[in-house]
């Protein structure tokens, strides 16, 4: 994912960890990951760098899988609604490719 990349390398290992964290541990405290209400399985991945704040979207395929969409530094308190709108439309063209895949 073109934003993890081009983080500088402290936040980038503070992403990957957050994003392993995630993967490997059953109850993930909303410090790092939380259920955006109305948005059918959209999630948000938080991560924290001093006084930066970093909002990556994904949702779960399977139950295991991690899926990344896109993400942003995040400015205000709250999440932009763009940026969710851009999230909501990447799940349903990744849904849409699974979908097909299947058939």
């Amino acid at each position: 994912m073109d934003f993890i990349t081009a983080q500088k390398p402290k936040v980038k290992a503070k992403i990957y960890w957050t994003i392993k964290l995630i993967e490997n541990i059953q109850k993930v405290p909303s410090t790092y990951l939380k259920h955006l209400e109305g948005t059918n399985g959209l999630y948000e991945i938080r991560v924290q760098h001093s006084s930066d704040i970093f909002r990556i979207f994904c949702c779960f395929d399977e139950g295991t899988l991690v899926v990344l969409f896109n993400g942003f530094q995040k400015k205000t308190q709250k999440t932009s609604a763009d940026e969710i709108t851009k999230a909501l439309t990447i799940k349903k063209e990744y849904e849409q490719e699974q979908k097909s895949h299947l058939l």
